[in-house]
């Protein structure tokens, strides 16, 4: 399989993942109001753990070795402050699609980075890819139940989620041809991205995951890390 077959072929499987997830929250029943907290707030969790694993094996590493520590530093702050904004923008909105959009704010700025990765450093791209993929499946999970309990309907919510398959190819595609020559720029959207999923981490994510009473749904984090650093390691990232 040649590079850019590759390319394509990961971004779309990374996509898809989206709509699976979704797929998965219909199928067993957790898209209508009685469903069980436990699993939620456990799936909440893994989300976190793997979002915490791509931050820290997959953007944070490879942008170390293409910025000054200034610059590092300056972009990482930057990615948290507009993720920041663009977080109190969905909460002012709220409305049936504010979940969907808070995935694609994870998803596809890590799209762009792996795309531009392909082209020097393809097992950190597949890596990225893997990341993406993993974090589509819980988020699309919880994406699906969200906008089916804001009342949209089944069929739309299974055709935004399905969306992403596109979606993630298009935007990895953008990074493989237009960022792939800029190693300065593409490490620098890499650390902005970092600072924005360690932002969306803390303020939206790992309070979801906390059920009062309960302590094990946490260990979703848990898995999802073990399970991120397992794909590092196995792709010799």
């Amino acid at each position: 399989m040649t590079a850019v077959s590759l390319l394509i072929f990961s971004a779309a499987a990374a996509g898809f993942a989206a709509a699976v997830g979704g797929a998965i929250c219909r199928w067993t029943g957790f898209d209508q109001p009685h469903a069980n907290p436990y699993t939620l707030h456990a799936m909440t969790a893994f989300g976190g753990g793997l979002l915490l694993s791509a931050v820290a094996f997959g953007l944070t590493p490879a942008a170390m070795r293409g910025l000054t520590p200034i610059w590092l530093a300056v972009t990482f702050l930057c990615g948290g402050i507009v993720f920041y904004g663009l977080d109190r923008i969905l909460a002012k909105r709220g409305g049936q699609h504010a979940q969907f959009l808070a995935m694609l704010l994870d998803a596809l700025p890590e799209a762009l980075a792996m795309g531009a990765l392909f082209s020097t450093a393809p097992s950190v791209g597949l890596l990225l890819a893997t990341f993406v993929g993993l974090q589509n499946l819980p988020e699309g999970f919880n994406a699906y139940r969200e906008l089916r309990m804001s009342g949209l309907s089944g069929k739309r919510t299974q055709q935004l989620l399905m969306s992403m398959t596109v979606l993630v190819p298009a935007v990895t595609w953008l990074g493989f041809t237009v960022l792939d020559s800029h190693p300065a720029l593409t490490a620098g959207v890499m650390s902005a991205c970092a600072g924005g999923l360690v932002y969306l981490l803390f303020q939206d994510i790992a309070p979801e995951s906390k059920w009062r009473g309960h302590w094990s749904p946490a260990l979703g984090a848990v898995v999802g890390f073990a399970v991120g650093m397992a794909c590092a390691q196995a792709l010799h990232v």
